[in-house]
């Protein structure tokens, strides 16, 4: 079931969104190796070090896009998210820089407490805007839409990242799946 917003699309756009929405998954070759730096992210996190999740946010990338055969993007953590009426935003992937590889933008604190973003919290949204690159650098979409498919990518990556071998989770925040 498409979400709202389907409707207004053209009908070369909705061939993109059909296309999107059929793709569950997107495979990570030996996510677990990466583990190592799911565990110091937490603990840059937890420290308030943003130049330390900064790189080790720019490794995380540069790995899962090298193991995918995919360009790299250039990470830049901020501190404080910018927000509006509309609410805060957490992430922002810039596929437009010219000559240049894209951008993700992430913001380690609230708007309004200022407080660091819950682990979790923040690596959903590095995934997400992750999942932006890969539709147009594995999926070869015109344009990346929010989609099912597209959610259930990123919790795809997120399951294949935090899952311990023995399919226990790394962290786990109450009331989270």
């Amino acid at each position: 079931m498409p979400f709202a917003y389907y409707k207004r699309l053209t009908a070369a756009q909705k061939k993109i969104y059909d296309a999107s929405d059929r793709v569950a998954r997107i495979d990570l070759p030996n996510a677990g190796a990466l583990r190592h730096l799911i565990v110091a992210l937490i603990e840059a996190l937890e420290e308030d070090e943003r130049h330390r999740v900064q790189s080790i946010c720019q490794q995380l990338a540069d790995a899962m896009l090298r193991s995918l055969g995919v360009p790299p993007v250039r990470i830049a953590v901020l501190a404080v998210r910018p927000s509006d009426t509309h609410g805060e935003l957490h992430g922002l992937y810039d596929p437009t820089k010219r000559n240049a590889a894209p951008t993700i933008s992430l913001w380690m604190r609230t708007a309004q407490r200022q407080q660091v973003v819950a682990f979790r919290s923040f690596f959903r949204t590095f995934l997400h805007e992750i999942c932006h690159h890969l539709d147009y650098h594995v999926l070869k979409l015109r344009d990346s839409f929010h989609t099912q498919g597209f959610y259930k990518r990123e919790s795809s990556l997120f399951h294949q990242l935090i899952a311990a071998p023995e399919g226990r989770e790394l962290e786990r925040e109450p009331g989270e799946d």
